[in-house]
């Protein structure tokens, strides 16, 4: 497999967490298609809704005509994960896709939904259902598949199309690569239409028909929305082509550059902070840099880089982080103050290990952050510290002068070691219900 299908690979992986990082904003499926829309692109008549009476007044009202036969609507919950109609709800009801066909089934099917976490491949943990979109059926002819997405191979916008479309495109990928094409974009020139026709063509569309010429004007608007609206990814799955020989979006997942928020303050204002980890949202309004995972160990530490390191190390001794957290090179002792906040209310974290090299940041800053947090909110979980660089000695003499006990240690490795043994000891402990004391680890 050459190195841009190597890229694409990994571009499709999937996050293990249950919900995912602003860092590229993820909007529901009726925002997707909305945006489309604005750029010229063809999606299906479709409508959202956040109650039971309005699903059933938009599939009477406004996606059937009065006086004619009820024409069938797909019903799709509104989270952001993909596996959504294979997914089920904790109350018991299957399936976050289904078909209206009926008055009355809308307003059913979604009383079912609303308000229920939805539990899917991708989010196993389940992710709350506050509104249904309601889209009229298409009837295809083909299905395809078609994304943009920001490529470290081509180091530019990459264009993938696949006449397998309707499916999993990673297992396509793995079954039969050489249905996936792909199209590195020169960003300097954009998408031309010789490359536009040429993927149009491996779609499976017949070159002079009226579905190629169609295709090739989506891929060109897709295209302009990618760069118009700072996307890092465009991803359309199925796209349809229709008896008739239109070709429409049935079905899209778009993201978006958080470093572009400033240009793009429209689209983020529909973030939706009740799809993402709450630990996540709270650090954002801080501007921490964190990520939530699923060990038992909370990092603490500044730059991107050495949270890596920490991570890693972490795991080679055995334990396994919580999180990635980066607090950056000049955090405040307010932002370090709500780190320790975000971790302390962690009840899957066991012990905290914090990891600072003061080049800009000071060692003493982060000192006085974490005192003012031990003392502010009464932090409970065992701290392992290590500091080094910046008014470091200062920062020891803080720690060791105040009258919390915490552990420090000179090296990333005996940090590591003992965030492990202490995480292990309070797991242990919470076992068998003992209560443990910081004194018990000043020592370790």
């Amino acid at each position: 497999m050459n190195a841009t299908m190597l890229a694409l690979r990994r571009s499709f992986a999937r996050p293990r967490l249950t919900v995912g990082a602003v860092r590229h904003l993820n909007v529901h499926e009726y925002v997707s298609m909305e945006i489309m829309q604005a750029h010229g692109i063809k999606t299906p008549n479709c409508s959202v809704a956040s109650t039971p009476e309005e699903a059933e007044q938009i599939f009477v009202h406004k996606l059937n005509k009065p006086g004619t036969p009820l024409q069938d609507v797909v019903i799709k919950a509104q989270v952001l994960s993909g596996g959504r109609g294979l997914g089920h709800f904790k109350s018991g009801f299957k399936g976050g896709v289904h078909m209206v066909t009926k008055a009355g089934q809308a307003r059913d099917f979604a009383k079912s939904m609303l308000g229920e976490e939805l539990v899917t491949k991708q989010a196993p943990n389940g992710i709350i259902c506050n509104k249904v979109l309601l889209m009229e059926r298409m009837y295809m002819r083909n299905e395809m598949y078609l994304s943009i997405l920001m490529d470290r191979a081509s180091q530019g916008p990459l264009m993938v199309a696949s006449p397998r479309g309707g499916t999993s495109i990673e297992d396509v990928a793995a079954t039969n690569p050489e249905v996936i094409f792909t199209q590195p974009i020169d960003i300097t020139v954009g998408l031309t239409d010789e490359q536009a026709q040429r993927m149009a063509g491996n779609l499976g569309l017949e070159p002079g028909s009226e579905g190629h010429a169609q295709a090739v004007t989506l891929m060109k608007n897709l295209y302009n929305m990618f760069i118009a609206c700072d996307c890092t990814q465009v991803e359309v799955n199925p796209l349809a082509e229709t008896p008739s020989g239109d070709i429409v979006v049935c079905d899209a997942k778009v993201n978006f550059d958080d470093n572009a928020e400033f240009r793009q303050t429209g689209i983020f204002a529909r973030r939706d902070t009740t799809q993402e980890d709450p630990r996540e949202v709270a650090a954002s309004e801080y501007d921490l840099n964190y990520i939530g995972l699923d060990g038992n160990i909370g990092c603490m530490v500044n730059g991107a880089g050495l949270a890596m390191s920490t991570m890693d190390i972490i795991q080679l001794k055995g334990g396994s982080p919580a999180n990635f957290l980066d607090v950056g090179g000049g955090a405040s002792e307010q932002q370090v103050q709500k780190a320790f906040e975000i971790l302390n209310a962690d009840p899957k974290v066991k012990a905290i290990l914090v990891n600072i090299f003061g080049g800009i940041m000071r060692c003493d800053v982060i000192a006085n952050g974490i005192l003012n947090a031990v003392k502010e909110i009464g932090i409970s979980k065992p701290i392992v510290i290590r500091l080094q660089g910046t008014n470091v000695d200062k920062a020891k003499t803080l720690i060791e002068g105040s009258p919390y006990r915490m552990i420090l240690a000179d090296d990333l490795e005996a940090a590591a070691e003992k965030a492990v043994g202490v995480a292990e000891i309070v797991a242990q402990a919470e076992k068998i219900e003992v209560d443990v004391k910081f004194e018990g680890f000043n020592n370790l």
